[in-house]
């Protein structure tokens, strides 16, 4: 079995593969800050919860956008579980090409994406990452990474409007029943969910405009994802495991 690790901006999201097998899923807060010991305990009690001992992980790889937290991590993993994990970064081999002007900027999390999303589904592909921030990136025929697009999250957006406006409350981010609005909350939610829909369709439509592929498959992950694909055709493909999927792919061409 392989430990998969996707470091993200507010969750710590945790794989399990048996082969090629997904065994179970659990998740940590990425802001709370843990000690290398909280780390490692927590994970292994997860683990144990669904019958997992450290013996059966034989191995484990991590792709983090978080940098403060990685030294407890790696550290709790290396001493609990006893396996010094992979970390996704410069030098990994990923089996795809990135030629943007500057390479070090792509983080790791959508190189993971990208790998997951060609791998399964072939190029050339648009990987769509409904997550703290919103990633549109796009992956050639060949395997380039080719080019990339960022846009504030759902949630962040959420969170800057009950957060800056002093009447605006938090709201449950869901699709309303009409996007004619008649309420606060109802109001917010159909600017929210309508308004993402409406970036998708447009980013991919421009997307494929500009790169002259009208038919490139379009897959999307992310917390937020489901909500948004399942009220367009833009996307082709929601793929909730996606990152997990790339990581596993990844730590095979490592080994």
């Amino acid at each position: 079995m392989i430990l998969v690790i996707d470091v993200g901006n507010t969750n710590i999201t945790f794989g399990v593969y048996e082969g090629k097998t997904l065994v179970t899923t659990f998740r940590m807060m990425s802001k709370m800050p843990h000690t290398s010991d909280e780390y490692g305990m927590n994970i292994r009690q997860l683990l144990m919860f669904d019958g997992i001992s450290k013996e059966q992980i034989e191995g484990t790889i991590v792709a983090s956008v978080v940098p403060n937290i990685m030294h407890s991590l790696v550290g709790g993993i290396t001493r609990y579980l006893g396996t010094p994990p992979l970390i996704v970064g410069a030098g990994t081999k990923t089996g795809i090409r990135i030629i943007t002007e500057n390479p070090k900027e792509i983080g790791p999390d959508r190189i993971v994406d990208a790998v997951a999303a060609y791998e399964k589904y072939g190029g050339p592909v648009l990987v769509l990452d409904f997550g703290t921030a919103t990633t549109y990136d796009y992956v050639t025929g060949d395997g380039c990474f080719a080019a990339g697009i960022t846009a504030p999250g759902v949630r962040m957006s959420a969170k800057a409007l009950w957060e800056d406006t002093a009447k605006l409350p938090m709201v449950e981010i869901k699709k309303p029943k009409s996007i004619l609005a008649q309420e606060t909350i109802s109001s917010m939610q159909a600017g929210l969910v309508y308004g993402q829909i409406g970036q998708t369709e447009y980013i991919v439509n421009m997307v494929k405009k500009e790169t002259g592929i009208a038919d490139m498959k379009v897959v999307a992950t992310g917390g937020l994802g489901r909500i948004i694909s399942d009220e367009t055709d833009s996307i082709d493909i929601y793929d909730s495991a996606l990152t997990l999927e790339g990581l596993r792919y990844i730590y095979g061409k490592n080994r």
